[in-house]
């Protein structure tokens, strides 16, 4: 049953020099450091594989006959098909509001250690169970896993790392979770039932034993009045001596100092005009993130080549590609994105995605609707989908995410994000769990025509209402959001 950033690029003498800078910048870090680089991302990674674990399963548990392979025994229907795709995004959408609560009692690092608890549950019941009941427990399980690390790494990387690349390390963030995407793609369709979900385990597994040993953020011990740990833990982190990381130390018990002093809550979003404008902005730009269907691409798109019939390659191969598309555009953002600035990119992004979008609801409706010869234009789906997901790897992917870190004041935004994520699971959720339905009941070529409708919405948002935070101060951005003129 056949269902539904490393680029080469000419540069200038200046720009070589810049990137030859961040170069050293990260190579002059000491070892901890680096090993927390590696570690920690890890945990996206393993987040990824979560996500993406579905993509090359689903075609199995549907074939008829039925694969040995499937735990099942029978076929899954195209409503299980849909729930066990979107259930990760249930449990990291009940879950979103409370990591960054763990995270301030715990402590950074002991919160990321107990995403591993859930992770290893999640593949222990897909091992063991027998039943589709046993799968969407799996999946729910899942994702609390991936709603605690991907709400706190963010957090801890900005805790710990230098200034000087705080921004490089924050931007990489993109790039693992395509790559435990990738792993899930590579692996899943190629080895047996068991041993992809053995592959995927062991991600969490490798992050807790090379994590435990890593350092808690400065910043947690700061609040909590551990002076002395915190300059430990910052000469550990920096490769100096105790009294060259004071400066530092004292520094960021100001900081922390001044952010317990200003306490905010939640109403301040909604009683302070910057504050109510950046909430606006930022849930639009994950609506139209979340809408332009990348979920759909990332959970559904081996059952999408499949249907769209055989071109010369597997439909596994195929979705590989798509993958190694995302990862080749989540590494030219971070090299682009302070030069070009974030609204040119959503532009081009929305376009590219719209249009792509537009091809591939054209090829189905040609093949669905129209019962039209397509064999002569087979290759479309997989070339609209390459041209979708390097555009939206570039602008609707990163961005809305980068966009929200420069709008809001640091006492807002801790409940302001907490907002916005839970916007984005839940977008998610019902794009993942009603496209099947939607694509049975009105044609593939519906739902991707709705989601390119989407994408041209963002483009008119982009350059009607978004403002330009390039360059611009956190003050700058917050007078132009309350309509103040800029000193």
């Amino acid at each position: 049953m056949c269902m539904l950033r490393l680029i080469v690029i000419k540069t200038s003498s200046v720009r070589s020099a810049i990137y030859q800078t961040e170069l050293i910048l990260i190579t002059n870090v000491s070892d901890v450091s680096i090993g927390l680089f590696f570690t920690w991302n890890i945990c996206i990674m393993a987040g990824g594989a979560a996500m993406a674990w579905s993509n090359p399963i689903l075609l199995m548990l549907g074939e008829d006959p039925v694969n040995e392979e499937n735990p099942l025994g029978r076929p899954i229907s195209e409503e299980e098909a849909a729930w066990i795709g979107s259930l990760a995004a249930v449990g990291t959408l009940i879950i979103c509001l409370f990591p960054g609560y763990l995270a301030e009692k715990w402590g950074r690092r002991a919160t990321l250690l107990s995403s591993v608890v859930p992770y290893l549950l999640g593949w222990i019941i897909l091992a063991t169970g027998k039943s589709i009941e046993a799968l969407y427990v799996a999946r729910f399980v899942s994702g609390l896993g991936i709603a605690v690390a991907f709400a706190i790494l963010p957090m801890y990387c900005g805790e710990i790392a230098e200034t000087s690349i705080r921004g490089i390390l924050g931007s990489l963030f993109q790039i693992f979770i395509t790559l435990g995407q990738l792993w899930a793609y590579c692996i899943g369709p190629y080895v047996s039932y068991t041993h992809y979900w053995i592959a995927c385990a062991v991600l969490p597994i490798a992050f807790f034993v090379l994590f435990l040993p890593m350092p808690e953020s400065p910043h947690y011990l700061a609040a909590k009045g551990r002076t002395e740990e915190v300059i430990k833990v910052l000469a550990r982190l920096r490769g100096k001596s105790e009294d060259a990381v004071r400066y530092e130390a004292n520094e960021i018990e100001a900081a922390v100092r001044e952010n317990l002093n200003r306490k905010a809550t939640i109403m301040d979003l909604f009683k302070v005009k910057a504050n109510l404008k950046a909430l606006f902005i930022t849930c639009a730009l994950v609506t139209f993130q979340q809408m332009s269907g990348i979920v759909v691409v990332l959970l559904y798109s081996e059952l999408i080549f499949a249907s769209a019939g055989n071109v010369g390659i597997s439909s596994s191969l195929e979705t590989i590609i798509v993958g190694l598309v995302q990862l080749f555009g989540s590494c030219v953002n971070p090299l682009v994105v302070d030069r070009l600035g974030r609204r040119i990119l959503l532009i081009i992004s929305g376009t590219g995605s719209a249009l792509s979008l537009g091809a591939i609801g054209l090829f189905f409706y040609l093949k669905d609707a129209a019962k039209s010869d397509v064999s002569g234009i087979g290759w479309l789906p997989l070339t609209s989908m390459i041209i979708y997901m390097s555009t939206y790897s570039v602008g609707l992917g990163p961005l809305p995410w980068t966009i929200m870190g420069e709008m809001f004041s640091p006492e807002i935004k801790t409940k302001a994000s907490g907002i916005t994520v839970f916007i984005c699971c839940f977008l998610a959720f019902v794009v993942s769990k009603y496209f099947i339905s939607v694509a049975v009941s009105f044609g593939q070529f519906t739902a991707f025509w709705f989601f390119g409708v989407f994408c041209i919405l963002s483009v008119l948002f982009t350059v009607f209402i978004l403002p330009e935070t390039k360059g611009k101060s956190l003050q700058e951005i917050q007078n132009e959001l309350a309509g103040k003129a800029s000193k």
